[in-house]
């Protein structure tokens, strides 16, 4: 529109439509609130605030920092605060191997430019230089010759051993199958992409071609893979979570699960078809520990007493997920900053705090009876005030700050047991951040096609994943792991740190 009176006529019209919209709206809340009985102005109130939250999260969502961090009081502005500048000078590299280059003059360039002499090499002195490289990936195929021997006195002839293979009389080797299964695994990358990648590389194969390896590593690995839930179960505390899965077998799909259950030494997943109370008891088995979860219902029908007894293991919640909920509500109640600063005081007690978990014998002891009493002495008083803000509001119903308080106090009780268990950490971040690759693997390439799929899913993430937190190379140790089965099956190797 090149008119400029015009677009302003065009301007004030949309916005006295927008106004009459406005108070039709507000007629038709107070009659629908006046037929059902209601307070009108509450229901008003109560859909402006709604309206209100909506906003606030969909602005959110689309221009605001996916960080949950919230700005510290104590933080000066960043205009006034000096910022020291990093230098961007080259980063040691002691990992990567080091090939010398030897640059010499050619024979033309031998010649002083002052008085026409010929140079000389000036041995062991040189001006020295860096730069990072790569030498590309190759395949080679190994064709193995197998010596035959025979007697002098004509008895049979005798061949040497054939070297162990992944799948007898297969054609790829353990190697190789390790890497197709960090590509997918570890970087997230699909067969088909790995396949388009291999023929760059003069490696002809499909996606069916690549499965076969990665299903016969995955059944050399299973008895490892079900050796570390014994590992995780081991444990005083265990974190569990879930997050959906497709199968995708036929049409669009079946939503799946992948239930996690971990500890601060070992991970194991599960990839299972309901999110159901029996599925969460199925999950967390005997159990007869402290579970770390989130507020969703199945752990909490999963763990009641039954006709076949009492619940093998307790629940503790999560102050992370209390946090979060008010950090949403926030945007429209800015009550919530008064809570948001005791839980951080929370938090920051807690990094003053000794991981138990990173200890052994006495020193872990002494540990546990540190976090004791520092949370009776520091933690106790603002859980307790936590608690009296939270009574003394007063919220709409449906508003997000309701929400966030009836979220909180229902789960109470197993918000505050780690005032009492110095075992209990505040949140479920250890079980989420072991969630991360399996939700990127997910979103790459959607899901698995199969039922075997989901099962060789949830063995390698388990695998990698405990590598990783054990401080082991995965690659690494898929190939010792697989080794080992190869040459004595059902051989159980678990990372360094845990055998």
């Amino acid at each position: 529109m090149k008119d400029l009176e015009t677009a302003k006529q065009m301007a004030a019209l949309l916005e006295a439509e927008n106004a009459r919209l406005h108070q039709r709206l507000e007629a038709l809340v107070q009659e629908n609130a006046r037929l059902k009985g209601e307070d009108a102005q509450a229901r008003l109130q109560l859909e402006l605030t709604q309206l209100k939250e909506q906003l606030a999260r969909m602005q959110q969502r689309l221009f605001g920092a996916s960080s949950e961090k919230r700005p510290s009081a104590q933080q000066e502005e960043p205009a006034a605060r000096e910022r020291q500048q990093r230098g961007h000078g080259p980063r040691a590299q002691p990992e990567l191997p080091v090939q010398e280059v030897l640059l010499p003059l050619d024979e033309a360039d031998k010649v002083c430019g002052l008085c026409g002499g010929t140079l000389q090499e000036w041995r062991g002195q040189t001006e020295d230089s860096e730069e990072v490289s790569v030498v590309e990936r190759h395949f080679v195929l190994k064709r193995y010759r197998r010596q035959k021997y025979r007697c002098p006195e004509g008895c049979a002839p005798v061949t040497a051993p054939a070297a162990p293979r992944l799948i007898p009389g297969g054609r790829y080797a353990v190697d190789f199958a390790v890497h197709v299964a960090l590509q997918k695994y570890a970087f997230h990358l699909p067969l088909a992409r790995q396949e388009r990648m291999y023929r760059r590389e003069g490696l002809v194969v499909d996606t069916q071609t690549l499965l076969k390896p990665l299903s016969a590593l995955a059944r050399h690995l299973q008895p490892s893979y079900e050796a570390l839930l014994t590992v995780v179960f081991a444990s005083p505390l265990i974190h569990a979570d879930e997050t959906h899965w497709h199968l995708l077998d036929k049409g669009p799909g079946k939503k799946w699960y992948a239930w996690t259950v971990a500890s601060p030494r070992a991970v194991h997943h599960r990839i299972l078809p309901s999110r159901s109370g029996a599925t969460a008891r199925q999950v967390l088995g005997n159990y007869q520990g402290v579970a770390m979860v989130d507020g969703y219902a199945a752990y909490q029908t999963a763990t009641k007493p039954g006709a076949d007894g009492p619940a093998s293991c307790s629940l503790v919640f999560c102050w992370a997920h209390v946090r979060r909920k008010f950090v949403e509500a926030e945007q429209v109640a800015p009550a919530c900053a008064q809570v948001l600063s005791l839980i951080g005081q929370l938090y920051a007690i807690e990094a003053g705090l000794p991981d138990p978990h990173a200890l052994e014998g006495a020193q872990q002891t002494a540990a546990l009876a540190l976090r004791l009493l520092v949370r009776r002495e520091q933690s106790v008083p603002l859980v307790a005030a936590i608690r009296e803000w939270a009574l003394a509001q007063r919220a709409l119903p449906g508003s997000g700050l309701r929400k966030a308080l009836e979220y909180m106090l229902a789960l109470w009780s197993g918000l505050t047991v780690f005032l009492s268990n110095p075992w209990v950490p505040l949140d479920n971040n250890l079980v989420e951040r072991q969630l991360r690759d399996l939700v990127l693997g997910r979103k790459n390439h959607y899901g698995s096609k199969s039922l075997r799929g989901t099962e060789v899913a949830a063995l390698f993430y388990s695998l990698i994943e405990t590598a990783r937190l054990c401080g082991e190379d995965p690659g690494r140790y898929l190939l010792r792991a697989a080794l080992a089965a190869i040459d004595n099956p059902g051989t159980v190797t678990l990372p360094s740190s845990l055998d």
